[in-house]
């Protein structure tokens, strides 16, 4: 009985130590959860550089040269020479022309000179028997001026006579067509027997290919910029006639040749609203040809004051480019930019971002705008920067 009595007394001391417990466990799961640690970001510090300004066009490749051919003279076509989109040398043989009837006439045309000389001799002689004769009264004045007028005539006589002489021997020696200068020559468009007419029939085209001209359009708006940058002394330029064209094919691979400008044309296009330059560009391996597209980089301006930021710092919002820099308080904040060009691995920045913005190049994932954040400086991501070139001259363009 004494021990049953000792039981009950324990049993509600026990149930209430179990019911302190639970209720500290409540407790202690019903408190605010701990907060959670301030992500870490890389950043960079924006700063203001020169860097080489390379703008790129597209461009197509046109013949430095392309030549007409056609006939001086109308005959019937004898026979071509050359092998059809080869190359040819100056002087190579092309076409002949049937010579028969233009030696015949040349032959002709000898002898009517020939005529003229004699009839010239006979005025000479005529004049010489008048003259002394005038002094005796044995002729009139008369006489003697119509052997002047004759001598006079068979002069002019024989002139004419030598010009169509002249003429037929041009006629002959165009019977055979010559290439006038190096290049390729594309397929005979008339074939033997077919009658050419003199300057109107075009045979065929030859394309002098080395050097090749490559013609490129800037569009207004990029020549408006490039206006105002330079007046701002944003940009450094050599002169439109010093820059250097470096050549991209279409499949990415670089020219090992560097092209020259060497025109820009005077006004713009009123069809495109783009302004016209030719880079001319060596062409030794045929490597270029007529109509071929092609990205022209101009090298030789450089950008002063530029900000560039690492490519996978900018993000692609609603309204364009964005990228996070870490603001007051540590905080993260969002920028709209206006990112232009590339250099190397990094985006030149025109707008957007000022010298000394921290910009947020890694964690990225981590970061909400306003969310507080641990800055962290990155290693030099090794930007490209140019020595500050020699004052350039008057002239700028694209």
């Amino acid at each position: 009985m004494a021990s049953r009595s000792r039981f009950s007394r324990l049993v509600p001391l026990l149930y209430g130590c179990l019911a302190l417990t639970l209720l500290s466990g409540c407790a202690q799961e019903a408190g605010p959860p701990p907060a959670p640690p301030v992500p870490e970001v890389g950043i960079i510090v924006a700063t203001a550089q020169d860097v080489p300004d390379e703008p790129e066009f597209i461009g197509q490749a046109e013949s430095s040269r392309p030549v007409e051919i056609r006939s001086q003279v109308t005959g019937i076509l004898k026979a071509w020479f050359f092998k059809e989109g080869r190359d040819v040398k100056k002087g190579d043989r092309l076409y002949q022309i049937d010579p028969v009837p233009f030696h015949a006439a040349m032959l002709s045309a000898k002898a009517q000179v020939s005529q003229a000389e004699a009839r010239l001799v006979q005025a000479k002689q005529n004049l010489a028997r008048v003259k002394p004769l005038l002094a005796q009264q044995a002729v009139s004045t008369k006489d003697v001026d119509d052997a002047v007028a004759e001598q006079l005539g068979a002069k002019a006589a024989l002139e004419g006579a030598k010009a169509d002489l002249v003429k037929a021997r041009f006629d002959l020696d165009n019977t055979l067509i010559v290439a006038p200068v190096d290049g390729m020559i594309e397929r005979t468009r008339a074939y033997e027997g077919r009658l050419v007419s003199a300057q109107t029939d075009l045979l065929t085209m030859i394309y002098q290919v080395d050097p090749m001209y490559v013609i490129v359009s800037a569009p207004e708006s990029f020549l408006l910029k490039r206006r105002r940058d330079s007046d701002a002394k944003r940009i450094q330029h050599p002169g439109v006639y010093h820059l250097r064209g470096v050549l991209t094919f279409v499949d990415g691979t670089t020219y090992e040749h560097e092209g020259v400008l060497d025109l820009l044309d005077i006004g713009l296009r009123t069809d495109t609203g783009s302004r016209q330059a030719r880079v001319v560009f060596p062409n030794p391996d045929r490597q270029l040809l007529p109509g071929q597209f092609v990205r022209v980089r101009f090298k030789g301006t450089v950008k002063t004051g530029a900000i560039l930021v690492p490519q996978r710092a900018v993000q692609q919002g609603a309204k364009g480019s964005i990228v996070f820099v870490v603001g007051n308080e540590d905080k993260v904040e969002m920028r709209e930019i206006q990112a232009t060009s590339w250099q190397g691995k990094q985006w030149m920045v025109e707008e957007g971002l000022h010298v000394g913005d921290r910009v947020i190049v890694e964690g990225l994932h981590k970061i909400a705008p306003g969310a507080p954040v641990k800055p962290m400086p990155i290693p030099d991501l090794g930007v490209t920067t140019v020595p500050k070139p020699v004052q350039p001259d008057v002239e700028h363009a694209s």
